[in-house]
């Protein structure tokens, strides 16, 4: 275990002035608090806190920082309080300690509600002060590197938040060496034979190449002997984790990946960089489309370097950084290289921050943004790991303003980092000034012009087209208020006709003095439940007037308890429909249905689907076609606007499937394909191997290059469609794959 004075000696290597004494004090404080206690391992418990300095210290931290790592658990684990902690070391450093208490009583690997809740709390801390981040990654760090220690299950839990969590967000805070071995530690327990196999591969790759990595270090040294250019050259062997994850998404072998070993170049200014990237571009052919200038357009996280890819002095690939030093430190340190320094005259002495003003804080603070939003706790956990694994793309407004976006992303995205309101009014979309799609994925310099309309409502699917957290989120608010609207014209025109039969007049004023008795806020949401069927229009009748009495009809033995009768479609697929009666002529009346004549129901009601399909996960609609049945719509189809003056057909239906009986149903899309042989052998494989089945097919020329396909399908769910457009955007024959809704 560390000393006393090896703690003092170590931060006194970068920081001469450094206050020992309140380093000593912390030392003593939290060594006595701890007292006997020990860790899984048997280890004294305060070998933990003290490692965790250790930590902050290999990064060059300042001693409150490091005071404070000390300190990290003493209120929760000693009889320590906080209220000591700031008599003996001042407010600031007791702020920090409680908060990072408060941060670990939540179990955040528990339930969904409570990861997110302390995801909340530990951004909404950081972004307070940065220091709580950078002490709870070293806290987490350690318990990574002594994790043998816990029970197998306990492992795989810490290990599976560690990769979800801690190590993106270090990566998102700049701090790339800190998230690499949190990702390895964690791939050790999360896939221990993967890791296994990857690391013993990797280790055999590093010695059968050692002799081709010294020949690249030699010559790259030369080269910038003979362009008078001092650098220093280092070579680096890819992680086990990284390597992995490449070779899942990319489903490709080890002997297929290229750039297993990089190459760091370190030079004294930002000139040299360029004149070594001249240098190596002059000697070396560049790989296309593997060159990237990071110094010119930094990451959110504040990474700084050039990338290039060239074909090596022995006819290999040699992937390049370029740096100065102070990005290779930024690079590795993140957030913890903007240490500034200051006197803040506190009690137990100097106390020092990080700077705010990095791109890493930047991020920060828009993600602090969306927890105003008003989501829900597993929506905001949703976006936020969604960015967190996000790399960049870079795209500029017609006016120049830059716009950094998560790779894969749409102007649909581009429009919402923009602002809300343009989001919500997007019609379309110009890229580099021609008319594109608005599912393209932007690439980097991209230049995107929004074309809006006040008239648009955002569509629903296009939730399952964006990629940015903040889209996401408002595409489900815009959709839910839509819906609302939708149910709340549909609400209000049921109780116009059930007041109607009653010989009363409706109102919504009439409805105001009864909301207690409806359990409900307003009577917006009156209308809508109504409309959704979640509230009986005779409810509120008999809510507005208590003395009124109806007429009830007897209803069929066919009616199920709750008000719902089955209709099953010609091929046996089960539906439920509120209140309908099974007689000859009957009407839909209960959970808020209105007058819907069925004729020539005897049994099972005949149901069809609309000519672009429905799948489980779509929600649904009925539409009553007379002498036919009821034909089913996704909600989002255009072609129910011809129904909107035609409430007395809508008929509220949902899904009722039987998982030991799973049938496909049918759905509707339309791919572009590039005009080349072997195209629409190409799609159709993709299809079949996707498990979904081709049931039409039209075909419509659109461009000489180009070539519409319209495909009937039957597939099992909505998430396997979405799965099948994701694998047909990936087809390199596809330019274009999307649904069709009307």
């Amino acid at each position: 275990m560390m000393r006393q004075y090896e703690l003092v000696e170590r931060v006194q290597r970068y920081k001469p002035d450094v206050n020992e004494a309140l380093l000593n004090k912390a030392y003593v404080y939290a060594m006595q608090k701890h007292g006997h206690q020990k860790r899984a391992s048997g280890d004294p418990y305060f070998s933990h806190p003290l490692e965790v300095a250790a930590i902050l210290t290999e990064m060059r931290m300042d001693e409150a920082t490091i005071a404070v790592a000390l300190l990290h658990d003493t209120i929760e684990d000693t009889s320590a309080t906080r209220a000591e902690i700031d008599a003996l070391f001042g407010a600031d450093m007791g702020k920090l300690v409680e908060g990072l208490t408060k941060l670990k009583k939540l179990d955040l690997v528990s339930k969904k509600a409570e990861q997110a809740e302390n995801l909340r709390k530990l951004l909404l801390a950081i972004s307070d002060d940065v220091r709580v981040l950078l002490v709870k990654l070293a806290d987490r760090l350690h318990n990574m590197r002594t994790l043998e220690h816990m029970r197998p299950d306990k492992r795989l839990r810490i290990a599976e938040e560690t990769m979800e969590i801690y190590a993106p967000l270090a990566g998102r805070m700049g701090m790339q060496d800190m998230r690499e071995e949190l990702e390895e530690l964690s791939f050790k327990y999360i896939n221990p034979e993967a890791y296994k196999a990857v690391t013993e591969r990797l280790a055999d790759f590093a010695a059968r190449n050692r002799g081709v990595v010294e020949e690249v270090e030699h010559a790259l040294s030369d080269l910038f002997v003979e362009h008078a250019l001092y650098a220093e050259v280092k070579s680096r062997l890819k992680k086990p984790w990284s390597v992995f994850r490449k070779m899942e998404t990319r489903a490709i072998s080890f002997e297929q990946l290229s750039d297993l070993i990089g190459f760091r170049v370190i030079v004294a200014n930002i000139e040299d960089c360029y004149r070594a990237l001249g240098a190596i571009h002059t000697r070396w052919s560049m790989v296309p489309g593997r060159f990237k200038d990071y110094i010119s357009t930094p990451k959110q996280n504040d990474y700084r370097s050039i990338h290039t890819t060239v074909v090596g002095p022995s006819r290999q690939r040699v992937e390049l950084q370029i740096r100065t030093q102070a990005m290779d430190t930024v690079a590795e340190y993140g957030v913890a290289a903007h240490s500034i320094y200051k006197d803040r005259g506190d009690k137990a002495g100097a106390s020092h921050a990080v700077s705010k003003d990095t791109k890493a804080y930047a991020w920060l603070r828009q993600t602090i943004e969306a927890l105003s939003e008003g989501d829900n706790p597993e929506d905001f956990l949703e976006n936020t790991k969604l960015e967190l694994f996000q790399d960049q793309v870079f795209a500029f407004t017609p006016k120049g303003r830059l716009i950094a976006l998560p790779r894969g992303a749409t102007p649909i995205d581009f429009a919402y980092a923009v602002h809300t309101d343009v989001g919500d009014t997007c019609v379309g979309a110009k890229v580099n000034g021609r008319v594109m799609p608005l599912m393209t994925e932007l690439k980097n310099g991209d230049e995107v012009e929004i074309i809006r309309s006040k008239a648009q409502v955002p569509p629903a699917a296009w939730e399952s087209i964006v990629v940015t957290g903040k889209a996401r989120s408002a595409i489900r608010r815009a959709t839910r208020m839509a819906m609302r609207k939708q149910y709340s014209g549909l609400g209000a025109r049921i109780l116009e006709r059930a007041f109607s039969r009653a010989g009363k007049t409706f109102s919504r004023e009439a409805i105001k003095p009864v909301l207690h008795r409806l359990a409900r806020k307003d009577v917006e949401d009156v209308l809508a439940d109504v409309g959704r069927g979640e509230l009986s229009s005779p409810d509120v009748l008999k809510a507005v007037f208590p003395d009124h009495k109806e007429d009830r009809v007897a209803t069929s033995p066919k009616v199920r308890e709750e008000g719902w009768f089955n209709l099953r479609n010609a091929a046996g697929m089960l539906f439920q429909i509120p209140g309908l009666r099974g007689s000859r002529k009957a009407g839909a009346e209960g959970q808020g249905g209105g007058s819907v004549p069925i004729r020539g129901a005897h049994g099972d009601l005949p149901v069809f689907f609309a000519p672009e399909g429905a799948v489980p996960g779509d929600r649904i609609v009925g539409i009553v076609e007379i002498g036919k049945g009821i034909t089913i719509y996704p909600i989002q189809s255009p072609s129910l606007t011809a129904f909107d003056d035609q409430p007395e057909r809508w008929v509220d239906v949902r899904w009722d499937i039987d998982e030991e009986h799973r049938e496909r149903f049918p759905a509707r899309i339309s791919v572009t394909a590039i005009n080349e042989p072997g195209s629409l052998a190409s799609i159709a494989q993709t299809i079949a191997a996707n498990d979904a089945n081709i049931h039409t097919l039209t075909m419509a020329r659109t461009a000489p290059d180009f070539t519409e396909m319209i495909f009937d399908l039957e597939v099992w769910n909505l998430k396997h469609l979405n799965r099948l457009l994701s694998q047909l955007k990936d087809n390199s024959s596809v330019s274009a794959a999307r649904r069709v809704n009307g």
